[in-house]
């Protein structure tokens, strides 16, 4: 392993020990809820596939990934971990993970930005064969700072819509200098983990962080892609009144058929009592919208970087900034009235002081094509140019069978004739 100026996790703890059997415990409990992952670990120990590759991966290192990660390293691999979000890292399961021979983490939770980006240089100075991303923090700072590295790595694999976003535009630049798996593309990880785990999880984490009641309210969510929907769905799921707001028309439109109030922010502003915002871009809710929203609001962000609130404006209106409560910011304006962000306009599920991120199972899924993706690059790599390719079907298509298996759920299959059928253009009338 290399040495790197910044220290792995366990040399940052006091209490080591305790932090160690505290991870292991919610590692243990997530195991109980993977069967995707365990059946892909059980493969994985048996063939070895990743032995003598180095895995250099940026994720949010809680016990759900914490799985996937010990899944790629029982395969074999050496495995450099940190985190990809300050505010998401879990020590204690930094501490367990960092106890597998096979595995040096660098995560750490509360981060500042100069320690942030030492952490991904450490995992880097590991020398990765295979990336394995969420925002593609690990990628960019690979082709930015280290391009030499370039030539040794097979490829990677990207877990989330933003770092999708950022690989396609870096791709379309000609600047993508190795193949990488879009996993957030695929069936398995938006039906299931944008939609319910977003929803879920993040109207979970506000209730917790505040204590407040969902019926009744008029809920603002910013942006209707997969994550919208699952936290407009949530949200009318529990009686509140949900209105979307959107820049692109035909999302627009499929919000309002399918039954929400659609406005633009700076009417919805006026009347909404939360506002959540899923878009991944920058800029979401920024002065004007302060400026018309009611006493008491809260203000959280579902998308993935802390930009989609704009809080330098928003500091800049206040007159006083308290801690309302663990994991809720008060800003004072001028005339008196409250507003309330949570978890800093970080990932709401994610950062808040009690968020558990997305739940697990919806993480066993998204997780266990991670894991096939990384087996796949490292099997076929050669049939990938560089660029961001999309999961092949039957990749995700296994995710789902094992995960129907393990819900004790049988499905058809279409018959010889019926296939025929479906591959033939000449059946006419």
């Amino acid at each position: 392993m290399t040495d790197t100026a910044y220290p792995p996790i366990s040399e940052q703890l006091d209490d080591l020990e305790s932090a160690r059997e505290e991870g292991r415990r919610k590692m243990d409990w997530a195991a109980q809820h993977m069967p995707i992952l365990e059946s892909v670990r059980e493969e994985f120990v048996a063939n070895q596939p990743f032995e003598g590759e180095r895995i250099g991966m940026a994720m949010h290192v809680e016990a759900k990934t914490a799985m996937l990660v010990e899944t790629l390293a029982e395969g074999g691999a050496e495995v450099a971990v940190t985190g990809c979000n300050p505010l998401s890292t879990h020590d204690d399961v930094s501490a367990a993970l960092d106890t597998h021979e096979n595995i040096t983490s660098y995560a750490k939770r509360g981060v500042d930005d100069e320690e942030y980006y030492a952490a991904i240089e450490a995992v880097i100075a590991h020398e990765p064969t295979i990336t394995v991303d969420d925002g593609m923090d690990l990628v960019a700072a690979i082709h930015e700072d280290y391009p030499e590295l370039i030539d040794g790595i097979v490829g990677g694999a990207e877990e989330t819509t933003t770092g999708v976003h950022r690989l396609r535009a870096m791709d379309a630049d000609g600047a993508l200098e190795y193949p990488v798996f879009a996993v957030n593309d695929t069936p398995m990880k938006r039906l299931f983990d944008n939609v319910h785990g977003t929803g879920e999880s993040s109207l979970a984490s506000i209730a917790m962080t505040t204590n407040l009641s969902w019926a009744g309210k008029n809920v603002v969510v910013a942006g209707y892609g997969y994550c919208g929907k699952g936290v407009a769905q949530k949200a009318s799921g529990q009686n509140a009144n949900v209105i979307v707001t959107e820049v692109e028309p035909r999302r627009a439109l499929e919000a309002h058929m399918e039954g929400y109030e659609v406005m633009p922010m700076a009417e919805a502003a006026e009347v909404g009592d939360v506002f959540l915002t899923t878009t991944g871009n920058r800029d979401v809710i920024v002065e004007e919208h302060f400026e018309k929203m009611q006493d008491g609001v809260l203000l959280a962000n579902a998308g993935h970087f802390d930009i989609e609130i704009d809080l330098e404006a928003l500091d800049d209106l206040a007159v006083d900034r308290y801690e309302a409560r663990d994991g809720v910011e008060g800003y004072e304006l001028e005339d008196g009235r409250k507003l309330n962000v949570i978890a800093e306009g970080r990932l709401v599920n994610l950062a808040a002081p009690v968020s558990l991120g997305h739940p697990v199972e919806v993480m066993d899924q998204s997780f266990g094509v991670q894991a096939v993706c990384v087996r796949e690059m490292l099997e076929n790599g050669d049939q990938y140019d560089a660029g961001v390719h999309d999961v092949p079907d039957e990749l995700d298509k296994e995710i789902a069978e094992i995960k129907l298996e393990a819900e004790g759920v049988n499905h058809d299959s279409l018959t010889d004739t019926q296939r025929e059928y479906m591959d033939s253009w000449d059946h006419g009338t």
